[in-house]
């Protein structure tokens, strides 16, 4: 089977015959194709070529768009500025007054603007991988990408001085998140990454009441589209765990920080957990033999069904026997 297949047949409870690999590589594939990231963020030829030198050079098990959290918000309005060898962001907030949320028009993801770019990377996966490889769309959730229209500090606020604005703002997002993640899929995406990095910095409760709703919303289209999904939440969600699964997320991706002892037996037999050994620590600064020890170990806890990834981005500058060594790991386990 191709690792395709293997992802479907690994969905509808199959154990295939190796262990699948995905973890996320931005800053990592554009140098190793000698691209600024400038470059690949704002170009999704270059994207798609430096991911698929990945696969060339090491066998990974999907491609991927995601690259920086701003697209939506550049498409809304706001200016950004570009780092040669870092993410984009936004100069300004631009719900930096409440009432601007008012006049806010939800952006075309097929309007020409970086959320188009991503489509269009989607269409050229397909066009070199599609029916192979898993092809690895992206999208903000509710939370995280509130944090980019909004701003950290405010937007941590507002959660409490006004929730049902926070709300107001959560279910517009979700909409236009729903339409960025259908654009893609119809390009060729098979399976999309719901990134709501900031939803690890409020309590259970709020993620429960405010948050969950809305992934299980973006989730539930992304379904009904014929296409999976992956929920990324970066920091520690020990204490979301309990809701994640519930989100309905095909695949649950863990960072680093949370707690794994636990997550098989609070996320459910069959969820397909990712994660989480240390980017840094366990891949970047040490050994080829300590990175093995460390896909062991999260594997191990983890259990089945499980597919190989650090708790989060592949560090730029990870020595390439250490990042050998983790798909050596993932060739040979089951």
């Amino acid at each position: 089977m191709n690792p395709l297949e293997m992802t479907r047949a690994l969905l509808d409870g199959g154990r295939p015959d190796r262990l699948l690999a995905m973890p996320i590589f931005m800053i990592y594939a554009a140098r190793l194709e000698g691209q600024s990231y400038a470059d690949y963020v704002r170009d999704h030829r270059i994207l798609v070529r430096c991911q698929l030198r990945l696969v060339e050079e090491f066998g990974i098990d999907c491609v991927s768009c995601c690259s920086d959290p701003v697209r939506e918000t550049a498409d809304c309005g706001a200016e950004l500025e570009f780092y040669r060898d870092g993410p984009p962001r936004a100069k300004a907030p631009l719900l930096a007054e409440k009432a601007t949320l008012g006049t806010l028009a939800a952006p075309d993801p097929l309007g020409g603007g970086r959320m188009h770019d991503r489509v269009e990377a989607c269409a050229l996966f397909r066009h070199h991988v599609g029916g192979e490889i898993p092809i690895l769309g992206w999208v903000e959730g509710p939370m995280a990408q509130a944090v980019d229209l909004r701003g950290m500090a405010p937007i941590m606020m507002d959660l409490y001085d006004d929730p049902q604005w926070v709300q107001d703002l959560f279910d517009w997002v979700t909409e236009l998140e729903i339409d960025f993640a259908l654009a893609q899929i119809e390009a060729g995406a098979d399976f999309i990454g719901i990134g709501d990095a900031a939803a690890s910095l409020v309590s259970a409760d709020v993620y429960r009441d405010m948050i969950l709703p809305r992934e299980q919303r973006i989730v539930a289209a992304i379904r009904e589209a014929g296409a999976f999904s992956r929920l990324h939440i970066c920091g520690n969600t020990t204490h979301l765990l309990p809701y994640m699964h519930q989100s309905g997320a095909e695949l649950i991706e863990l960072d680093h920080t949370t707690d794994i002892t636990r997550a098989r037996e609070l996320c459910g037999p069959s969820a397909v957990l990712m994660g989480n050994f240390d980017p840094v620590n366990e891949l970047y600064n040490v050994t080829p033999g300590e990175v093995t020890k460390a896909c062991a170990r999260s594997h191990e806890t983890l259990g089945h069904p499980y597919i190989l990834a650090a708790g989060c981005e592949v560090p730029p500058g990870t020595p390439r026997e250490n990042v050998q060594a983790m798909f050596a790991y993932a060739k040979e386990a089951t």
